[in-house]
């Protein structure tokens, strides 16, 4: 492969692609992170006071910009110049260097449209030695947030300082954080002749007619809950599951039947619609470069969904759904608006208000506790609105069995077996975020059967299904195991290998040919390069203890579970092996230490309390 362009920054663009450069500027995305020094904070820190929970902050302009006096619950104070600014609307966050290259993220944040300070986690009591105090590492700008918010971004963590020395093209989302590097779109411009791996006009992702998937894919390398593989920002064009490990509908980031629940950020939700089934993008609806909607109301829908329908999508019905004959709601209020009743809207950061992208049907009498009825009309419940919608649709084919109550017995421990499971998990009607989530709930009934019966799903066009039921095969026999497995340890995408080689790790080496050994270290190594990306993460070291227990090294171990403790003190789960690994390692008295260490910071702790009781002379 030819060598990647570099980046030259959207200045560079600005000159032959003025139009587009105008609604960027202005942009979310242009806007997600700049300078001080650009001129767009718009919070008032002339003189205004915030207190919240024992800790104060005084907001002051000086010379060298605004900057925050902070007094902490333990009386510290600390003063803080803004290093730079996060968005634009509806709230604004401001990042401090708490050290020399690391940048964290102030809890206590601006809404610009009540204009007044306020905190993201109101009923949360932090202290400055909590691990989700905005000083701590789960609040860490450079590890969990930058890569999504500036162009060719690199983390640069050193695990021995645990420092950071992060770079970036630009801070921002710029034109190259989509199109790829532009040095030799430049080269093109003046008639130098592409490499072959380039598109035509020299850049690393195309855009138009015919790429749908890749653009979805692209915007969804930050629009998605997801695991990144790599050290900041992918090259744009790379395929989305080789970048990233998508998470599936899982307990806490999803209602039972999809919906969203915590922040997911839009992609698995849209995988789960008709829309994105029938080959709609990011961009029939978005503008590239303003990333508005191309149309106010519900022009964004009637484009298609209209007596005139669409060409594009010739499977939509052709008539009028912009009527009171199809929402029954008086014309122009806000139930007669399509996003009330097809993308329920749920508040995140405290003012940001964020739809969800399955675009579903309205299912009040599925009984799952969250409708977009229910939602505007409050004082009623879900069995009144059920009655509404049988009223006004008597003859609907949309009341039909629904994945989410099989999901809902899953999670809640309900289920009386896999099947309905299986059922789902083997639909090849069912979106493949939906399938896979079946996958990932079958864990708790594998067996040889269930292996047995999920194993064509090994072998789906779908990576996410494929990534999803390598775990089911843990119960087959070693021969199938291995047989079965062993394919996608070459797979094109670099999520579905690593899932296969983490199985690998309970095999037995000597059941595997040389040939399979070297692919199973192939895929071992390329799962250590994603956990080696993610140092500074405190459950990434829980990962590294359990892969240590699992190779019986018990030095590294306790190794793994001190960085944990280490970067965040109040990580219960890993103190008791701690202590427990200073036992073995150590000896009892060295055992007594650590626990009297971690009771300091827990000291009510019921696994640490057994251990007292246990450990006591």
């Amino acid at each position: 492969m030819a060598q990647t362009p570099e980046y030259v920054g959207s200045d560079q663009c600005i000159e032959c692609h003025t139009a587009e450069a105008e609604v960027w500027a202005t942009s979310h995305h242009a806007l997600a992170w700049t300078e001080v020094e650009a001129g767009h904070v718009v919070a008032d820190f002339d003189g205004t006071r915030f207190d919240h929970g024992g800790m104060s902050v005084e907001f002051s302009v000086t010379s060298d910009g605004p900057r925050a006096n902070v007094t902490e619950k333990d009386g510290v104070t600390t003063e803080y110049g803004v290093h730079s600014v996060v968005g634009i609307e509806p709230l604004q966050q401001y990042l401090f260097e708490t050290e020399p290259g690391r940048l964290q993220s102030f809890d206590v944040v601006w809404d610009t449209k009540n204009q007044q300070w306020f905190h993201l986690y109101p009923d949360q009591d932090l202290p400055p030695d909590d691990g989700l105090h905005w000083t701590g590492p789960y609040k860490n700008w450079n590890a969990r947030c930058a890569e999504c918010h500036a162009t060719g971004f690199e983390k640069n963590y050193n695990v021995q300082t645990r420092s950071y020395a992060s770079t970036q093209s630009e801070i921002g989302v710029g034109c190259e954080a989509c199109h790829g590097p532009g040095s030799a779109h430049i080269d093109w411009t003046q008639g130098q002749k592409l490499v072959a791996d380039l598109n035509e006009f020299g850049f690393t992702m195309s855009w138009g007619r015919g790429r749908t998937e890749d653009e979805i894919q692209q915007c969804a390398g930050c629009h998605s809950r997801r695991e990144a593989h790599g050290d900041g920002n992918p090259i744009p064009g790379t395929p989305y599951y080789d970048a990233y490990n998508l998470a599936v509908l899982r307990p806490g980031l999803y209602h039972p039947d999809g919906q969203i629940l915590d922040e997911v950020y839009v992609y698995g939700s849209f995988l789960q619609s008709k829309m994105y089934a029938q080959g709609v993008g990011c961009m029939n609806c978005h503008d590239p470069h303003s990333a508005e909607l191309k149309a106010d109301g519900n022009g964004v829908c009637t484009q298609c969904h209209s007596p005139a329908g669409n060409p594009d999508f010739p499977t939509l019905t052709a008539k009028d759904y912009d009527t009171s004959a199809h929402h029954h709601h008086p014309q122009d209020s806000a139930g007669a608006q399509c996003t009330s009743c097809h993308m329920i809207e749920r508040v995140y950061m405290g003012v940001d208000g964020r739809r969800d992208h399955s675009f579903r049907i309205p299912r009040p009498d599925l009984g799952l506790g969250e409708d977009a009825c229910t939602d505007c009309h409050q004082a009623e419940d879900q069995a009144w609105a059920a009655q509404q919608i049988e009223d006004w649709y008597p003859a609907s084919t949309h009341r039909v069995p629904h994945y989410g109550t099989v999901f809902q017995a899953a999670m809640d421990g309900r289920a009386d077996g896999p099947d309905a499971l299986l059922e789902i998990s083997t639909d090849p009607s069912q979106p493949g975020i939906i399938r896979a989530t079946a996958a990932y709930l079958l864990q708790p009934f594998g067996s040889a059967d269930v292996a047995e019966q999920t194993a064509p799903l090994l072998s789906d066009p779908d990576p996410l299904i494929r990534a999803n039921a390598v775990v089911l095969q843990r119960q087959a026999a070693l021969p199938d195991q291995i047989q079965r497995l062993e394919p996608l340890l070459s797979d094109p995408l670099r999520s579905v290998r690593i899932s296969a080689a983490k199985e690998f790790l309970n095999i037995p080496g000597q059941a595997l040919t040389p040939e399979q050994q070297a692919q199973v270290a192939q895929g071992l190594e390329e799962w250590q390069g994603t956990i080696a990306n993610r140092l500074d993460f405190p459950e990434t070291h829980l990962v590294l203890g359990g892969m240590a227990l699992t190779f019986r090294n018990a030095p590294a171990a306790e190794r793994a579970f001190r960085e944990v403790v280490t970067l965040d003190p109040q990580r219960a789960e890993a103190w008791p092996m701690l202590v427990q690994l200073a036992q073995i390692n150590r000896g009892p008295d060295a055992a007594r230490e650590v626990l009297q260490e971690g009771l300091e910071v827990l000291p009510n702790d019921p696994a640490l309390l057994q251990l007292r009781a246990q450990l006591t002379p």
